[in-house]
């Protein structure tokens, strides 16, 4: 077989074996390998509970040296005595720290730091799959979870345990710390990102020095996404983390804060994977609106510059993003924008795919925005008319149809003496069409016969030359 024939062969009938045979392979991954050629093996440490209260702070502190050692989980059943030991140790200190107070004494804190940022800082390795589907391929787990999933574990009731002092971990949790802390969000493991999506919500509440920094930090992962990369594991997760951020902000809203909004948020809706983070982002976008109502306006623009052309699934996700801007828009701001969103709207009802017209007529269904189309029926149902008249008569699916005959019903209610004169003229214009119709097919009736009638008439002028040519021919002889 030729390459290029293998490969087309790979392109169409075999793609689906070849990702399968990847889901097949091993799901563990770890980017934690051994790096002594011999590790020591560890031996158990007294139980803190056990040690007398002024031998307890040094205890801890070795526990969490002792912590610091770290295992090739590639390997399952090497160093299992040890893999063991740490494992208790971790849960006793996540225990420790949960349950008694004063033992967060400054001189542990570098300690402490220095254990979460052994375990979970590490260069991602790169995925067992290049072509990684989140919808469809499972993700590589990390080996090293049954360890990393307890620093997290402590890490977290560290933050939140109540003699935490960030004026003395913002030495240790600083800038390059946060950056590293972003770094891991793209890690493949779910469970790993769910961790770090807390983590991260505590530290931005714990260090105000470090806000800021974190946000702009989230604007350029961002931004590398939607222009460069197309592929960040953790979007999802970072866009819950500013839903809560953007929930707290104060107003009037910052210029940094609108721009994010317009330059970073609005623009993610291009990128071919939004369905795993669309309702997140939606999320986003609509805290915004209910903080700042004036920004309706230009979000609801931007979505239609960037509406979707060939995906009906974006053009369904956009459609139920601009129900959840409706059902908050205020009245004022709605004006502003009901002609191009209902031409947009129209559009969507008249589209052939049956799930993107149903979305668009289940407007009809929601009370405030049927409110608001009822406040503005003199401009919003000429826009509509055309398509549902049309779609009534034309449309392939009996459902679709049903739903139509029930919007103009409703629109119909709402001022039938407009919809009884769209109706006339809509019907005087048919009527129009048709009567050009016939009378361009009349014309072109007529061009047919005469072209007919100039061949007919040439080929008579042929055979009278040539019959002319013969009897010249014939009296020569």
């Amino acid at each position: 077989m030729s390459a290029i024939s293998a490969a087309e062969k790979v392109d169409g009938f075999t793609r689906k074996s070849v990702r399968k045979a990847q889901k097949q392979k091993r799901s563990l991954g770890s980017s934690q390998f051994r790096t002594q050629s011999h590790l020591v093996e560890l031996s158990p440490l007294p139980q803190l509970k056990d040690a007398p209260r002024t031998e307890q702070q040094e205890l801890f502190c070795q526990k969490l040296q002792q912590c610091c050692m770290l295992f090739d989980f590639m390997e399952p059943v090497a160093d299992l005595k040890s893999k063991e030991i740490k494992r208790a140790t971790l849960n006793e200190l996540v225990d420790f720290v949960s349950t008694n107070r004063g033992v967060l004494v400054e001189a542990a804190y570098p300690e402490i730091a220095a254990m979460i940022s052994t375990n979970i800082f590490r260069t991602l390795p790169p995925s067992d799959n290049p072509d990684f589907d989140p919808e469809e391929d499972e993700p590589t787990l990390e080996a090293s979870w049954p360890h990393i999933q307890l620093v997290y574990e402590f890490f977290l009731r560290f933050l939140e345990n109540p003699d935490f002092q960030p004026s003395i971990a913002k030495r240790y949790i600083d800038q390059k710390f946060v950056l590293q802390l972003l770094e891991l969000f793209d890690s493949e493991d779910p469970r790993e990102r769910d961790f770090l999506k807390t983590v991260l919500h505590r530290i931005y509440g714990k260090f105000l020095g470090l806000r800021a920094f974190i946000r702009k930090q989230i604007n350029n992962i961002f931004l590398r996404f939607i222009y460069e990369t197309e592929h960040f594991n953790g979007v999802a997760e970072l866009l819950e983390i500013l839903g809560s951020i953007i929930n707290g902000f104060a107003l009037p809203l910052k210029a940094e804060h609108k721009q994010f909004l317009m330059k970073v948020l609005i623009p993610m809706h291009t990128v071919k994977g939004l369905t795993l983070f669309h309702a997140q982002l939606a999320y986003c976008v609509v805290q915004f609106l209910e903080k700042d109502s004036t920004l309706t306006e230009p979000v609801i623009r931007g979505l239609l510059k960037f509406w979707p052309k060939t995906c009906s699934q974006k053009e369904v996700m956009f459609l139920g993003e601009i129900e959840e801007i409706l059902d908050v828009i205020e009245p004022t701001q709605f004006k502003k924008i009901h002609e191009p969103l209902f031409k947009q709207i129209a559009k969507c009802v008249s589209n052939p795919h049956f799930q993107v017209a149903e979305r668009a007529l289940y407007f009809w269904n929601n009370e405030y925005i049927l409110s608001l189309i009822e406040e503005n029926i003199d401009k919003i149902l000429p826009i509509m008319f055309g398509s549902l008249y049309r779609i009534s008569k034309e449309h392939w699916n009996p459902t679709i149809v049903a739903l139509v005959y029930n919007v103009l019903k409703t629109l119909m209610e709402m001022n039938s003496t407009l919809f009884d004169d769209l109706t006339a003229s809509y019907k005087a214009e048919r009527q129009r069409e048709k009567k050009k119709e016939q009378e361009r097919e009349e014309l072109w009736r007529k061009l047919d016969e005469l072209r007919v009638k100039e061949a007919s008439g040439m080929l008579n002028n042929t055979h009278s030359l040539q019959n002319a040519q013969n009897n010249n021919n014939t009296s020569a002889k």
